[in-house]
């Protein structure tokens, strides 16, 4: 499509991932043309397989719904607020997921492109940018996520005179589901939770015994892994996404205290006994065709992934859509680099936050942000009691330094209560009066933090957009 303005009187976004697309599907809303440059699949990444934008390379899940027990789920109900794009497309293409909101991650990324695509003050690009914007760019967000290619990332790197922050980042396995042998499995989510458009049945289950634990850990141990170049030797992974072998050197329990306890489920095959571990599938398309291994991020090489994997009771002859992957994230020392405005204006991933939510949350601010600066206009940053806001003050400062060590010590983070301000007054009693007690503080505690982010939002909207909230 042919943009309605001069390349100078629009925003551009540098980068179509979830936080570009966000940010550009923001600032169009607002009224200002925008640019969006994406330079698949002239240029494709290690980790990407189509030219769509948005598209999923990890996990298809936007992890919990549950707006008032979880900050992810809050993370949500705000960005559904604000307009979102990422979330309206992702509640338009879900698959059953228990508690949590997963999608059908090529449906997804459809749908983003098309809107985007339509959208009549947006512009798609098609091409890399290979260096600092020109300077007759003068609202300008880098969206390019943790794969920005060498010369943009080498550009950065020389504007922002900081070495580059790394860690490693991994990609789960894909199943085709008719290859998994349900007499040995069974659908269940724990605890029977019904999670939206799910029925408490939504993910497959494979039992291991005690015996079966100790061989896949051994062959998972003596697998052979992906080899790291010299560069990449001491890059680090981030806790929330371990490759599986990386928890299982760990302790040889790891995997069964994580995404392999065998806890809140009952094997319909064997009830009366109880497995020793248990493997989750989760539904990865809407045709319900294709399952993820939850949890079994992997550097293993594809040959030693087909042995080990097909260890798994119910996998022994599973055929796999995909394997599991490597790629090396990047990001910012954003609390030094960037303001509350996120100038030098950066989005997504690469500003230190972690997650699809997390990344497009930072995408879409920064594209108020921005919008805001093409009208003249200032906006104030939403209150630090939000999940949005919580999340942001943790890229731009919220995180602790000690003198030992120093600026670096910033890392990733998923958005979490821990981010928010304490209460002023948390509460003590249940509605009847009666004290609180045990974990019914922690639950009403959560509850009292969502409901306060949510009307704080609904104030900061108020008084700060223009445009109307989306309930």
């Amino acid at each position: 499509m042919t943009a309605t303005k001069s390349s100078a009187d629009a925003v551009h976004v540098i980068g179509a991932g979830l936080a570009g697309s966000e940010a550009a599907w923001q600032v169009a809303n607002s009224g200002i043309p925008v640019i969006l440059h994406e330079m698949r699949p002239r240029r494709m990444t290690e980790a990407h397989r189509t030219d769509g934008l948005a598209e999923l390379v990890c996990s298809n899940s936007f992890r919990s719904d549950d707006a008032a027990n979880n900050a992810v789920g809050l993370l949500h109900a705000e960005m559904r607020r604000l307009g979102s794009l990422i979330m309206r497309t992702a509640d338009a293409n879900q698959v059953p997921a228990g508690g949590a909101l997963a999608v059908d991650r090529d449906g997804f990324s459809a749908a983003v492109t098309r809107a985007l695509g339509d959208h009549p003050l947006i512009e798609i690009d098609r091409a890399e940018i290979t260096g600092l914007p020109p300077a007759d760019w003068g609202n300008v967000i880098i969206a390019t996520g943790p794969l920005t290619s060498a010369p943009l990332a080498d550009a950065v790197r020389d504007l922002t005179d900081e070495n580059a922050l790394a860690f490693f980042d991994a990609i789960a396995p894909i199943a085709h589901k008719d290859s998994i042998d349900m007499s040995v499995a069974w659908f269940q989510s724990r605890y029977d939770k019904v999670g939206p458009g799910g029925t408490g049945a939504d993910y497959i289950n494979c039992p291991m015994t005690k015996q079966q634990y100790d061989c896949f850990v051994d062959a998972l141990l003596a697998g052979e892994k992906a080899e790291f170049k010299d560069w990449e030797t001491t890059t680090p992974y981030f806790d929330g996404c371990l490759p599986v072998e990386v928890m299982a050197e760990r302790g040889r329990e790891t995997l069964r205290h994580g995404p392999m306890k065998p806890v809140g489920l009952t094997n319909p095959h064997d009830p009366t006994t109880k497995p020793h571990a248990i493997v989750q599938l989760r539904q990865d398309n809407k045709l319900g065709t294709l399952y993820n291994i939850v949890g079994f991020q992997t550097k293993l090489k594809h040959g030693a992934q087909l042995r080990v994997f097909s260890t798994i009771p119910g996998l022994e002859n599973a055929e796999f859509a995909r394997l599991g992957g490597l790629h090396r994230n990047t990001f910012l020392n954003s609390p030094k680099l960037l303001d509350s405005q996120l100038r030098l204006r950066f989005a997504g991933q690469m500003t230190g936050c972690e997650g699809y939510v997390e990344s497009a949350s930072i995408g879409l601010i920064a594209g108020l942000y921005a919008a805001a600066d093409a009208r003249a206009q200032r906006l104030a940053p939403p209150p630090a009691t939000t999940a949005l806001g919580s999340l942001l003050g943790h890229i731009t400062g919220g995180h602790i330094e000690t003198l030992e060590a120093g600026p670096r010590s910033f890392q990733p983070m998923n958005i979490n209560f821990g981010l928010f301000p304490p209460l002023a007054h948390p509460p003590t009693k249940k509605p009847d009066g009666t004290r609180l007690r045990g974990n019914e503080k922690t639950v009403a505690k959560k509850q009292a933090l969502s409901a306060r982010a949510l009307a704080d939002l609904d104030r900061w909207i108020a008084d700060h957009l223009r445009f109307a909230a989306a309930a």
